[in-house]
């Protein structure tokens, strides 16, 4: 019998990764971070969703941007550290427990921060900025070690941790200001504006860190699922009240079936698309690659609010009508598709436009288009949500019957 070896945690040179290594996977570490974003992804999405049932349209969608940009772009920040440095040692481990607690401050203020923005767009966003400087304080001290640990990149690892920090102080500046609501989100608008391009900046001047194609496409699609997630969460919340309501109805069975449907859809839709190979044959597109993740999160997200919004309306506590109900779900499902499909398109080798991939964008917009006609026309709340569950199964189908050929061709021009 093979002898059995138990690792230990100590402290390890943090030499970064091979790019090439094989079989890499994500770790559990990095699994268990991740599930702290279905719980601001959840609190999110309620609170967009209440937002968009009372016509507060403006109001939820800034407050759900501002939150989505922060949760989710502090896990890029730290997905792409990990691609390069991930080291399985206490301190690690420590850090990523930090930035855990981040993201659970980050979620107790983002109540605070759409109540505020609903009463006259006042910026209550201390809680929020507090959580957001926890998590990526964590990540100065993981750039700083791996400066310490890997002379090669020693300078380019200094410049990104003091990047990451100088975007700290301006948001603690910003929070303890407290400023118009005016200047506030002008200043907000231009720390995330920092906190994109400097990344991208510091990489094209210093080289690249060694990230992995595959273990960054793995970790975007594992979030990906996460934020589908929080759909069938969204269904299943909605589905209870639904029934605790009035029993079965059939607009319960709509929901449901839309809910679960639409997840699996869009679930379907995006891992048509081989993102690990598309890195692989195309390293330049690593930056349109995480930047279109950040609609495609906050369009999954929202497709979970527009059915909680559903609900609200079969409740008649929306005061919204038929249409903009459906629209909170029909706009998003086309917001997913679309930057499937142009994101797609520019990573992919040769990006020019592949006439049937318009032809399916064309065929999903016709039938998100058909049921908001439907609701105007006063048929049901369930027909529409059938209709506008078929929107991502264009995209399946295509794809199934010869969307893969035109895809295999265009991997193959890259090879």
């Amino acid at each position: 019998m093979d002898q059995v070896s138990v690792d230990h945690h100590h402290l390890r040179p943090m030499s970064g990764r091979d790019p090439r290594e094989p079989h890499r996977a994500a770790t559990p570490l990095e699994l268990l971070f991740d599930l702290t974003l279905v719980v601001a992804f959840g609190v999110a999405g309620e609170q967009l969703a209440h937002s968009l049932a009372v016509g507060h349209v403006a109001v939820g969608l800034a407050a759900f941007g501002f939150v989505l940009f922060g949760a989710t772009w502090a896990w890029i920040s730290y997905t792409r550290f990990a691609t390069a440095y991930d080291t399985d040692d206490w301190f690690v481990r420590l850090a990523v427990l930090v930035q855990m607690l981040g993201v659970l401050v980050f979620t107790l203020g983002i109540p605070d921060l759409f109540h505020g923005f609903e009463h006259h767009w006042e910026m209550r966003n201390e809680t929020i900025v507090a959580g957001y400087v926890v998590m990526r304080v964590a990540l100065v001290a993981l750039w700083l070690r791996a400066a310490r640990d890997h002379p090669e990149r020693r300078h380019a690892c200094r410049v990104q941790a003091g990047a990451v920090a100088l975007a700290q102080v301006g948001w603690v500046a910003v929070a303890v200001a407290d400023l118009a609501t005016g200047p506030t989100l002008v200043l907000g608008m231009l720390l995330f504006a920092l906190e994109v391009a400097l990344p991208m900046l510091i990489e094209r001047t210093y080289g690249e860190h060694p990230w992995h194609p595959h273990h960054l496409a793995e970790r975007y699609g594992l979030l990906t699922i996460i934020a589908l997630g929080e759909g069938v969460i969204g269904t299943t919340a909605s589905l209870e009240a639904l029934y605790q309501h009035g029993g079965w109805s059939v607009g319960l069975v709509a929901i449901g079936a839309a809910g679960v449907s639409l997840t699996v859809g869009l679930w379907w839709v995006y891992f048509s698309f081989p993102f690990a190979q598309i890195l692989e044959l195309r390293p330049a597109s690593v930056y349109a690659f995480a930047y279109a993740h950040l609609l495609v999160w906050a369009a999954v997200a929202m497709v979970g609010a527009g059915l909680h919004v559903a609900a609200y309306y079969l409740e008649h506590e929306a005061t919204i009508g038929r249409a903009a109900t459906v629209l909170t779900i029909a706009l998003p499902v086309a917001l997913f598709v679309l930057v499937a499909y142009v994101g797609g398109t520019l990573m992919t080798p040769g990006g020019t436009v592949d006439p049937f991939h318009v032809v399916l964008v064309v065929l999903t917009a016709l039938v998100l288009g058909g049921a908001v006609v439907l609701a105007m026309a006063g048929a049901s709340l369930a027909l529409c949500l059938v209709v506008v569950m078929l929107a991502p199964w264009v995209t399946v189908v295509g794809f199934e019957l010869l969307g893969h050929r035109h895809m295999n061709e265009r991997l193959a021009v890259g090879d």
